[in-house]
């Protein structure tokens, strides 16, 4: 998918609050939306490059949406808005092999106490609930990068979902390349690291795709390994 509007360079200041920055850009400073509500400390230091797209809405306080940060040699994107669309679109384009055959029969579904992201057409149904991921530690993409317990809830509603004969996956979408595996950070929130191997014993699947991002296009570019382990032992269960 392409990131449409008129793209900018810029630095990032700080960040005001949960949604909005502080950024250099065009010679002076201004507010940018923050599309984004992960804590995202890795990325987010003074002094690091991003992509800004300029705003045309009449009426908002912030000139700009903050879409990439560099990190090294490796654009980011940090809409978490992105990955349902990236795994739309992946899926329209039938170049998801785990998903062939299937076709979006709803989005925002509600199932239990949750709203899962896509219900799937297909045999069986399946329920899939997407994640954003923007954290990589030596090639190991992580999350999530701050306490979740909405992300928990998430797995406990597709267990049931896989026991009321669905079909169940949860798909994390790293937002960049160079990640070559992916793990739960049970170091930030070791509750839903615990939920997520429980959910892949009942037999929800945990799938991870790292994606492509030169800044104005972006897609999924393949599957990497999932690293389901102990604490401190990820490679001790692989899936």
């Amino acid at each position: 998918m392409e990131i449409r509007g008129e793209l900018k360079p810029g630095i990032f200041i700080q960040r005001l609050n949960r949604f909005t920055c502080l950024v250099e850009v065009e010679g002076g400073r201004a507010r940018a939306y923050l599309p984004n509500p992960g804590r995202l400390q890795e990325l987010l230091v003074e002094g690091a490059r991003v992509l800004l797209r300029r705003s045309g809405s009449p009426g908002r306080k912030t000139s700009y949406d903050l879409t990439g940060v560099k990190a090294g040699e490796t654009w980011v994107s940090v809409d978490s808005r992105v990955p349902n669309a990236l795994f739309r679109e992946a899926l329209e384009q039938r170049s998801l092999e785990e998903f062939r055959g299937y076709r979006i029969a709803r989005e925002e579904v509600e199932f239990g106490r949750s709203r899962l992201d896509f219900l799937l057409q297909g045999e069986p149904p399946a329920l899939v609930e997407v994640k954003s991921c923007t954290l990589v530690e030596e090639g190991v993409a992580k999350f999530p990068d701050a306490p979740t317990a909405r992300g928990r809830r998430h797995l406990l509603e597709l267990m049931e979902a896989k026991s009321a004969g669905y079909r169940s996956a949860v798909v994390f979408v790293i937002q960049r390349s160079d990640a070559l595996a992916f793990a739960p950070n049970d170091d930030t929130d070791a509750a839903f690291g615990e939920a997520l191997r429980e959910a892949a014993r009942e037999g929800v699947e945990v799938l991870a795709y790292r994606c492509s991002f030169n800044g104005r296009e972006i897609c999924i570019a393949g599957r990497v390994e999932v690293l389901l382990g102990l604490r401190g032992n990820p490679k001790s269960y692989i899936l």
